[in-house]
């Protein structure tokens, strides 16, 4: 090697790997594959550029799209390295039509090309007359319904749209139209109502289109503490249905939901999504059908559904039976999930089983699926199925739960046999593209747990427990967004979850705790409306999309300076702190410890970030007002909680130190700078004084690694993250967690809930070293600041450029790295005891002393 190359080497040895060709592939629009139901005026189009010769760079792009052939749009080549969200700038698109669509790329490496198509959504005259059908009566079993029709040709394109108050399962000829469970997704059915598009082929000759409903929480009858029984928009289950069919000679065909079609109530006699589900097989086959009759229309507007499915995505089979009392059997599976059990069982008509689902056993080792709350007064996660005589294959099909244990009664003929009963993961099927993996293996072990505990959690919303709430709790999905961003392609989701707290605000801007919502929890929570705030930010950076900014700006505005208004002398309040810090009771409170300091920082933070929304849409006024408001909050804040002699935070009524007052002081910016690192080292020496420990419940948790990290404290950073004694991480996973908890304590009610587990984020930046810079990934960083804990680490992200990487380890006296930069960013390197470096596209590996 050439000398002067070996000397940079000695500080910093940048070695290109192998050479290839450039490609294009990911077409997307509106970030989906191929969607069906794009009902957005300009949609936007996005790419992948690959190339492994570094350095490459998109020069210029062309995209042409096209309607049966024919060439609606050409954007002519643009001279521009931009390859998402370039938006359609041709005539307004059709109503239910498909149009294909390819981008040819111009790179410094040559061109490449790729393609694909979308659909159109309908339009009120496209819907053909269908109305809203359903059964006639409020009657609890769940409708079936169905109608012949008759194909006459060969068909070219069908396409089979559905709406629903509640879930619809559509079939064709008895088998289901696509392999999506729970569906339509979930929303305020007074604002918006989702349509799922399905491609058919149906040849010719006579069919029958069948739709099941379920209530869902549409028309949930299980009367429960958050009134979804009493929701604005409660009734019986409906469904609006379009077949439409175009031949190949040209004619079309419609086949519409109307009175013609037929209904009868199903084998599935009661389904409650909290409750479970009662399935009859005696009945199912019934005789006794009758018109269908046609119903309201719900007052939403219909919308696409632009998040992903919900799927049973992996079935499990059980590692332990065991009968803890005679007849009863208990099926044991790996870890916690959320789903429903499949049974396959045999015995006499008339005979009962029954499934109760839970997360932990009870000392006698039967199932735990109380309802300690009594949150429900109908029932609580339990099926029961009713056997027509011989054998029985069924799940349930509208109702889902929490759940690492099945306990049957009634089972016929003896001990079940192993494969009797199955546990069905169920979650949106979002594509898993964040990866982390270390030499340390409780770090591994939390990464794990986090990725299935969020995954449980993502049923169209992100939830707070799939066993018991099944809410979409706006602090919790404040304080996972970043890591679900990280991990997951979930950027659709919570751009759907944002209009959804959109939709939840109340006349004087805030929204409401959960979202969707039924009328419930009105109460003051600035560090649970903060998600109204923070998630589009967190969309912002992690998936490059500034349109839910641009979306909801004017609300966050309002809702921000309405918080500010009613601050008396700049300091807020809330009904919600730091929740279930250590020392509170495991089914859940607030931390001992005066609640204004976390509702005041968080309303500085909201006002920070309101004012950098208004500057990225140009509003630089307003912005500076909002900019403003916080200087005066924060000077507020340190003159009410300050002990500037102590270095450290105190509210009226705290038990003791308080870790959380002090980090969400820090994390916002918001401590004098003459007194941060002490501030800091307050908390440093308050960890160490509990043995390593953290004192945190979830809002302050989120911080706490990333905060002693960045202030010099990364030695008692790594001792918190590594402990194995309560409280910690380590603690549950000695005590056989498979996924992460409520609450610190053993007593944890939930055994499936996320927001303790953001130190994922901590894992990512720091451990392994990989953050964003600039929106999108455009520029990031690389970084690792524990390489003196760990022999390696490594992480990867999917950016909208690509996938963005870094694998390293110790060897031979160095840090050795290679990192993957996508085409169209660039990656700031800083490896320990080396220069800063800037790295352009392509592969490269790192060394340094």
């Amino acid at each position: 090697m050439h000398a002067r190359r070996l000397l940079a080497c000695a500080l910093l040895c940048v070695v290109p790997l192998a050479d290839a060709a450039v490609t294009v592939d990911s077409p997307r629009v509106e970030h989906s594959d191929e969607p069906t139901y794009v009902d957005v005026a300009n949609p936007r189009f996005s790419w992948i550029v690959h190339d492994d010769t570094n350095g490459i760079v998109q020069t210029g792009y062309r995209v042409v799209v096209s309607r049966q052939g024919d060439a609606v749009w050409d954007s002519g080549w643009t001279d521009s390295d931009r390859s998402f969200d370039v938006a359609y700038g041709g005539p307004a698109l059709a109503a239910g039509e498909r149009y294909d669509w390819r981008v040819n790329v111009r790179t410094s490496d040559g061109d490449a090309t790729a393609s694909s198509r979308f659909d159109t959504s309908l339009d009120v005259a496209g819907w053909r007359g269908a109305r809203w059908i359903g059964k006639g009566d409020d009657t609890l079993p769940a409708p079936l319904l169905r109608k012949t029709f008759r194909v006459e040709g060969k068909v070219a394109r069908a396409m089979l749209y559905v709406a629903a108050g509640g879930y619809a399962n559509l079939s064709m000829d008895g088998k289901p139209v696509n392999d999506a469970v729970l569906s339509p997704g979930f929303t305020d059915y007074d604002k918006r109502l989702e349509v799922v598009a399905t491609e058919v082929k149906p040849g010719p000759g006579e069919h029958v289109l069948g739709a099941e409903l379920g209530r869902g929480f549409y028309g949930l009858t299980n009367r429960n503490v958050w009134h979804w029984e009493r929701a604005p928009w409660h009734g019986r289950p409906r469904m609006r249905v379009l077949l439409r069919m175009r031949y190949e000679d040209g004619r079309t065909q419609d086949v519409v939901s109307d009175a013609s079609w037929q209904v009868t109530d199903g084998p599935t006699r009661r389904d409650d999504l909290y409750g479970g589900e009662t399935f009859d097989a005696r009945q199912a086959t019934p005789r006794d059908w009758k018109p269908a009759t046609e119903l309201p229309a719900p007052r939403g507007k219909l919308v696409a559904q632009t998040e992903q499915p919900i799927r049973v995505v992996e079935t499990l089979a059980p590692t332990a039976i065991t009968e803890p009392r005679p007849g009863t059997y208990v099926f044991a599976f790996p870890r916690v999930i959320a789903g429903w059990a499949s049974f396959d069982v045999s015995g006499p008509a008339g005979t009962t089983i029954i499934a109760h689902y839970g997360e932990k056993l009870l000392p006698d080792g039967t199932v735990d699926a109380r309802d300690e709350h009594h949150y429900f007064k109908d029932g609580f996660q339990t099926d029961r199925l009713i056997l027509a005589g011989g054998r029985l294959r069924w799940h349930p099909r509208f109702s889902y739960k929490g759940y690492r244990y099945v306990q049957v009664d009634g089972w016929p003929n003896g001990k079940p046999a192993p494969d009797a009963v199955r546990a069905q993961v169920i979650h949106t099927d979002v594509a898993v593209t964040g990866r982390f993996d270390s030499s340390n293996a409780l770090l591994d072990w939390i990464h794990r747990a986090t990725v299935d505990t969020m995954l449980n959690n993502l049923y169209g919303i992100p939830t707070d427990t799939p066993m018991y709430e099944k809410n979409g709790w706006t602090g919790d999905g404040m304080l996972g967004a970043d890591m679900f961003l990280r991990n997951f392609d979930a950027g659709r989701l919570f751009a759907k979850w944002l209009r959804d707290i959109a939709d939840t605000r109340h006349a004087d801007g805030a929204p409401l705790l959960i979202a969707p919502n039924p009328g419930w929890g009105k109460v003051r929570a600035p560090t649970w409306h903060s998600a109204y705030v923070f998630i589009p930010w967190s969309l912002w950076m992690y998936t490059g999309d500034r349109r839910p900014i641009e979306e909801h700006i004017a609300g966050i505005d309002r809702y921000v300076a309405m918080e500010d208004a009613r601050s008396p002398g700049g300091i807020a309040d809330t009904e919600l702190g730091d929740w279930v810090s250590p020392e509170t009771d495991p089914g859940g409170e607030n931390a001992p410890e005066d609640k204004r300091v976390a509702a005041t920082a968080y309303l500085y933070g909201m006002q920070r970030r309101t004012a950098d929304m208004l500057r990225l849409v140009g509003n630089d006024t307003r912005a500076t007002w909002f900019d403003q408001r916080a200087d005066a909050v924060r000077e507020a804040f340190n003159a009410r909680f300050l002990d500037r002699a102590a270095a450290r935070y105190r509210g009226e009524g705290d038990k003791g130190y308080r870790q959380a007052h002090n980090l969400l002081a820090l994390s916002f910016g918001m401590v004098p700078a003459d007194l941060a690192g002490k501030v800091a080292a307050g908390v440093a020496a308050d960890a160490r004084a509990r043995g390593d420990h953290l004192d945190t419940g979830a809002l302050a948790t989120k911080v706490i690694l990333p905060v002693l990290t960045a202030t010099g404290h990364a030695g008692e950073a790594w001792a918190i993250a590594t402990q194995t004694t309560f409280p910690s991480w380590g603690f549950w996973r000695a005590n056989g967690a498979t996924s992460l908890w409520e609450h610190w304590k053993l007593a944890s009610r939930s055994r499936g809930h996320y927001f303790l587990g953001t130190l994922d984020d901590w894992l990512y930046e720091d451990v392994a070293g990989l953050r964003p810079l600039e929106p999108g990934w455009r520029r990031f960083e690389v970084r690792p600041l524990f390489t003196a804990f760990l022999d390696r680490a490594s992480a990867a992200v999917m950016t909208p450029y690509g996938e963005a990487s870094v694998a390293w380890r110790k060897g031979s006296g160095k840090v050795e790295a290679e990192v993957v930069v996508p085409v169209g960013t660039e990656a700031v390197v800083i490896l320990p005891g080396a220069p800063e470096r800037v790295l352009e596209s392509g592969r490269h590996r790192i060394s340094a002393p």
